[in-house]
This record gives structure tokens, C-alpha cells and sequence, in this order.
């Protein structure tokens, strides 16, 4: 897996020996070297890079002219997508919130839709994580139900554990969105093969953990071996918190890559679902650290 979600682990943007770019400094419409690791270069350079019109711009005189960008990935695209994965999301987040109570009464019922809904969402993650194009519906209708999930847990937080945690968890999922992403712009985050492998092992290990302690508490009942309340659970709650903002700078790095290679146009779909996904964890880990905190007075 080359970035921190599974949409970019198939698609590598990079020269270096499969990893996202680490270590290079791609120019767009420059030539690339080709390598198994970048499925946008070709033995005679980047296809998408190549300006038709070199030799007859040697011959008049005139100075080479930048390749055209038609059908390929720029920023933009990546902003527009993203902006409407997120939209759906927040959308449907806004509709369960308000049509699925929490109250005594309903509350069974609408955490069992918001689980469901999340299982669904996870199964279209995993199907379009191994997809080899993007399918702008499957991503749409994962944040649809990614959405519904998270409307849910939202709202029993914020209504039976700590009023106003949603926001605060909004709040802080868009301040580690623009701190990580002028740090990666100002070049203070350093995204090279070192950096990759420390992600990686640390998320592999918080993921570990958490599963181990879900083990223990489906089958011991209680917390499991505590690490998602009290003390600990504040722990590792920041620490979710720092593995996310580094999956942002992962994929920051890949998105920047695939402009660079003149990655096609729908690649931004897939950048966009990444992006979604880790937001999506950095917003889950906030809504847990608030609950957590807000549990222990």
C-alpha cells in the first residue's frame, strides 16, 4: 500500500521503486522516467507530457509550446470532486440527524440503521478500493451512507453525551485539514519513503491494537483492555489524531503527483474518495476524544 488509503495503494504516481513520487521533484508536462512504479510513463517518457509539435518547433525557430492539459487531472478537478463527495456526505449526515431521534425511545432503532449504514458504506469502500477505475457512483453513494453513519453518532454524542461535540469535531477536523496542508505547502512535512514507512508501521499497530481491543470488549464486555476510555483513551485518541493529519500529508503527495504526471481526469475521483476517507477518521477520532473526555467528568 503506497498512501495512507487504499484508493491510492494501486496507483502509483512516482518513480521511486513504487512509492508515491518520494524523493523526486515531478515538473508538469516534464519527461518521466520510466519504471513499473508509474503507470502514466512509457519507455519513450510521460504520454501525457509529450508535445506533438516539438520537431516542427525546432525547425521554424520557435520555442517548444506546453503540452496541452485536455483530460488531464489538475487541481481543480480534485477540489470539485472532493467538494461533492463531501457534500453528499454532509448532506445525508444532516438528514439522518434530523430524521432519526436518539431519544429512549428510538434510540436501538437509529443506531442500528447508522451501524448498518455503516457496513454498507465500508463494503463500497472495499470495492471501489479495488477497482482499477473510479466509479463516480460508488464513491457518491458511499458518502451517502458514510453519511447516514456518521449523522447517527453525531447526534447521540452530541445529544446524550457532550451538547455541541459535532461541531467541535467539525472544527477541529477543518483546523488539521488547513495545518497540515500549509505545512505540506511550506515543505515543513518532509514526505519521503522514511516518512512513508513510519506512517504505515504506526497505523498498522494503532489498527491492531483497536481490533484486539474490540475482541476483548465484544467477548469480556466492558471497555476491552481500556483503550478507548479513561486515561488511555485520550492517549490514543491523539495519537488517532496524528496518524490522520500524516495520511493527509500522504495524500497531499499522491494528488500532487498525479497532477505532476498528468494523471487522466477521473483519477480526481479517486483522489477525492481519499481525501473523504481520511477526513472521515480524523473526524471520527475528534467525536471520540470529545465523548472520552467529556465522559470522565
Amino acid at each position: 500500500m503506497r498512501s495512507s488509503n487504499p484508493v491510492f495503494s494501486r496507483r502509483g504516481f512516482g518513480r521511486d521503486n513504487g512509492y508515491a513520487g518520494f524523493n523526486t521533484a515531478p515538473q508538469a508536462g516534464g519527461p518521466a522516467v520510466a519504471t513499473q512504479a508509474n503507470p502514466y510513463a512509457q519507455p519513450t517518457g510521460n504520454p501525457y507530457a509529450q508535445n506533438p509539435y516539438a520537431q516542427q518547433d525546432l525547425q521554424y525557430g520557435a520555442p517548444p509550446q506546453a503540452p496541452a492539459t485536455t483530460g488531464r487531472m489538475t487541481i481543480d478537478d480534485v477540489v470539485m470532486r472532493t467538494g461533492t463527495t463531501l457534500g453528499v456526505l454532509i448532506v445525508t449526515a444532516a438528514l439522518s440527524w434530523a430524521l432519526l431521534p436518539v431519544d429512549d425511545a428510538n434510540i436501538s432503532r437509529s443506531y442500528g440503521i447508522g451501524i448498518g449504514a455503516a457496513l454498507i458504506g465500508m463494503v463500497l469502500a472495499f470495492v471501489q478500493s479495488f477497482k482499477r477505475k473510479a466509479s463516480p457512483a460508488l464513491i457518491l453513494t458511499y458518502a451517502a451512507f458514510e453519511g447516514v453513519f456518521l449523522g447517527v453518532i453525531s447526534s447521540i454524542v452530541d445529544n446524550r453525551i457532550a451538547d455541541g461535540a459535532a461541531m467541535q469535531a467539525v472544527i477541529g477536523t477543518m483546523a488539521v485539514f488547513a495545518g497540515v496542508l500549509v505545512a505540506y505547502k511550506a515543505g515543513w512535512i518532509r514526505v519521503n519513503r522514511r516518512f512513508y514507512g513510519f506512517v504505515m508501521a504506526a497505523a498498522l499497530g494503532f489498527i491492531l491494537l483497536m481490533a484486539v481491543n474490540l475482541l476483548f470488549a465484544v467477548f469480556g464486555g466492558g471497555d476491552g483492555l481500556g483503550f478507548r476510555s479513561g486515561a488511555l483513551g485520550v492517549v490514543f485518541g491523539v495519537v488517532g489524531i496524528i496518524l490522520g493529519a500524516c495520511f493527509l500529508a500522504l495524500d497531499f503527495k499522491q494528488v500532487e503527483d498525479g497532477i505532476a504526471y498528468g494523471a487522466p481526469r477521473e483519477e480526481a475521483w479517486l483522489a477525492a474518495f481519499g481525501l473523504t476517507l481520511t477526513l472521515v477518521w480524523i473526524y471520527m477520532e475528534f467525536l471520540r476524544l470529545i465523548s472520552i473526555l467529556n465522559s470522565s467528568d
